[in-house]
């Protein structure tokens, strides 16, 4: 019989996020993740306490600053700017596989004998470059100045950037919908962005479901008239880096559930909160995996 993450935390006396932390770090023999939970035996042991080690470990932005800067190959920024620009791109239906994203960040060149769309090489191209931006300005408080920058970035040279009512960098000029949704109209978008920055940015301490809760208030204005996606999931692991909060990445197979927790946000948060927190123990392996510390939350 296997237990829940909340019914072993209640056994063990210990908060949900660490038992999380416990089965994304493999200290729980057998717990598996299906869907968006974990699946702990119920004989399973608490795991015990790690004795401190003389030499601290890098915490995440350490180690993505000094990998940034150095060039080196096969670390966690490597694994990051692939798996994040592949994701968040193939959400919004770029057609260029895992192995052509690798093979654009890693040699810069295209590498590709099949028919693409120049936008999806450019797209991926510059969302890279916006993951350095997401690094350099990690610990800076969010602006709309931040935000029109990574569009700006995520966009030039496509496509839409040469088309007279495709405002690049700048705040949409025609109305438009995501899933079939009504979103801000453009008249307003500039006062509703100004009235959510300023909301986040007057809180004191800012949680992961603070950080989440601005992103599906961000998805619902959807400020720019393309990119919202990226730019919105680009901030959201701005701010974890900067509140010391465990990142994550929606991975394209995570994309149903994302867009079902953004769509019943309203009368149910649990859901996008769930699977973001899904994506945030597949992303804890990985901090395990690179031997980088864990944020706190």
């Amino acid at each position: 019989m296997a237990l829940t993450v909340a019914e072993m935390a209640r056994r063990w006396g210990v908060s949900e996020r660490t038992v999380r932390a416990y089965c994304a770090e493999g200290r729980i023999p057998g717990a598996e993740l299906i869907g968006k939970t974990w699946a702990i035996p119920e004989d399973a042991e608490k795991p015990a306490r790690r004795p401190r080690s003389s030499s601290r470990r890098r915490t995440l932005l350490e180690a993505l600053r000094e990998e940034k800067d150095s060039g080196m190959p096969g670390g966690i920024y490597h694994h990051i700017q692939i798996e994040l620009t592949y994701n968040s791109n193939h959400i919004e239906g770029s057609r260029l596989s895992h192995e052509q994203t690798r093979f654009i960040f890693e040699t810069n060149t295209l590498g590709v004998t099949e028919s693409v769309r120049v936008d999806d090489i450019v797209e991926t191209a510059n969302h890279f470059r916006c993951i350095d931006m997401v690094i350099d300005a990690a610990n800076r408080r969010l602006s709309e100045r931040m935000i029109k920058s990574l569009h700006a970035q995520l966009k030039q040279g496509t496509t839409d950037s040469r088309k007279s009512w495709f405002a690049v960098g700048d705040y949409k000029r025609l109305p438009n919908e995501v899933g079939g949704r009504e979103t801000t109209p453009p008249e307003h978008v500039a006062w509703d962005m100004s009235r959510l920055i300023a909301a986040y940015e007057a809180k004191s301490v800012k949680t992961f479901e603070d950080i989440v809760a601005f992103h599906k208030a961000f998805e619902a204005i959807h400020p720019f008239q393309d990119g919202n996606g990226r730019v919105g999931r680009l901030v959201m692991f701005k701010e974890c880096l900067r509140c010391g909060v465990t990142p994550f990445i929606i991975t394209d197979e995570m994309k149903l559930f994302y867009y079902r927790g953004l769509s019943q946000w309203n009368h149910e948060p649990g859901y996008l909160l769930d699977t973001c927190r899904a994506a945030q123990d597949a992303f804890g392996e990985l901090l395990a995996r690179f031997r980088i510390e864990p944020a706190a939350g």
